[in-house]
């Protein structure tokens, strides 16, 4: 019964739009109080939750996101989409997808490639004709790539929470983020026929090579990232501090769009940025002691205990379950709360925990693109000055492409484990 009150109070401060960090801290303060616990192990569990070496990945790789977005990266990056995919019908959507695609092995953000995108394509389409709500429903969905090419900071925290290889991770999100490319670029292209929205026209070899030399500075990034830590050389984490200094030196010094006089609030909107996410940990981490006190998972563990024989159909309704919690609960504090109590069934589902982060993070994803809290949806919102209904109506069949990806590499794991098999060798 106290669990029960604990997360309809939690549930209350979602829907009132209380923050995050407070939705989780109110109700474990009450719970703690309730049952005399004292209450200085809030402040125990939550120093306890942010004391990790992995998690200093989280504020470079945001800082990399902003140095990217302010040092005419993205710009450079739609340049070079547009002459790839721009002929194609609807050619300003599918140049949003791949662009996030490129910009997906930068950030690992989904709010700071869709925003930076936004910025620079929904006024675009907008002046070509494009109906606004569907520029800023196709950013929305494209911007949920950028989470699962790697670097990724859900992957970052998942490894944390769950003792798995960051790496591993982060190679196990290649497929399914072309995946993700794929299937919204056909949708796009099905809908941009039927409306009949423009293309652009075909580039000829000369301006995609002069584009892609704009970009070349902007594409060693993911690169660097990614080899540099299949060689050993770094950790994710250190990769990530590679990765906004990089960033900088580019921004700088060769594309030199960022001043001196960019640096402090660019340094402003980081620690910013990290604080959120760093004091949502903190929280949740109280939380976490609350589900293991009162033997939660445990609980999950004989409620699925009769589908254990029959991984299909709980793996059918784990996803079905995220998919509505997405819609009521902030991406973070899902991640947070539920991988440490559903790690156990997925052992005893036989599951790789490489397969279920990037399928488990994904169903997240799509959970930003939904009311009444969808973190991305909000942030585009914003941008393009629409109502979130204007959004819902265009929004459902970029979320059945997403929904489509995040069945198929549910039931079928090469799609995840091929590439960290083939490059890392097979986890004992």
């Amino acid at each position: 019964m106290a669990t029960l009150q604990l997360v309809c109070t939690m549930l209350i401060g979602f829907a009132v739009g209380l923050p995050v960090a407070y939705s989780l801290l109110v109700p474990a303060i009450i719970y703690l109080h309730d049952q005399h616990v004292p209450l200085f192990l809030i402040v125990q569990k939550m120093a306890n939750g942010v004391e990790s070496f992995p998690l200093l990945a989280i504020p470079f790789f945001i800082a990399a996101g902003e140095l990217m977005n302010t040092g005419g990266v993205t710009k450079r990056l739609v340049d070079l989409a547009s002459t790839v995919v721009g002929h194609i019908a609807g050619g300003l959507a599918h140049v949003t997808i791949v662009a996030n695609m490129i910009m997906a092995g930068m950030s690992g953000s989904a709010i700071a490639d869709s925003a930076g995108t936004g910025r620079v394509l929904i006024p675009a389409m907008e002046q070509e004709k494009f109906s606004k709500p569907f520029a800023a429903a196709i950013v929305s969905a494209a911007g949920t790539i950028g989470p699962i090419i790697p670097p990724s900071i859900p992957f970052v925290l998942f490894g944390f929470i769950a003792s798995t290889s960051v790496g591993r991770l982060f190679l196990g999100g290649i497929v399914p983020g072309i995946l993700m490319g794929i299937f919204l670029m056909a949708t796009a292209y099905i809908v941009a026929k039927k409306r009949n929205y423009p293309r652009h026209v075909r580039s000829s070899f000369r301006e995609f090579l002069a584009a892609l030399k704009e970009a070349s500075w902007a594409l060693v990034m993911p690169l660097l990232i990614l080899g540099g830590i299949l060689t050993g050389i770094f950790t994710p984490t250190e990769a990530a501090g590679v990765a906004a200094i990089y960033g900088l030196l580019v921004g700088f010094f060769i594309y030199r769009e960022i001043t001196v006089r960019d640096l402090l609030p660019i340094a402003t909107r980081v620690v910013r940025s990290t604080a959120t996410v760093l004091f949502i940990v903190a929280a949740a981490s109280v939380l976490q002691y609350i589900f293991t006190r009162e033997l939660v998972g445990e609980a999950l563990l004989s409620l699925f205990m009769p589908f254990v024989q029959r991984p299909f159909v709980a793996l059918f309704l784990i996803n079905i379950l995220f998919l509505a919690l997405g819609c009521v609960m902030e991406t973070t504090a899902l991640l947070l709360l539920f991988t440490p109590i559903f790690l156990p069934l997925i052992d005893k589902l036989g599951v790789d925990r490489v397969h279920f982060g990037v399928f488990y993070i994904l169903n997240l994803m799509i959970g930003t693109l939904t009311p009444p809290v969808g973190t991305v949806m909000y942030v585009i919102l914003n941008i393009s000055k629409i109502s979130m209904m204007e959004f819902t109506r265009e929004i459902w069949p970029m979320l059945i492409a997403l929904i489509s990806v995040l069945f198929l590499i549910t039931y079928y794991p090469p799609f995840v484990l091929y590439i960290p098999n083939l490059l890392m060798g097979v986890a004992k």
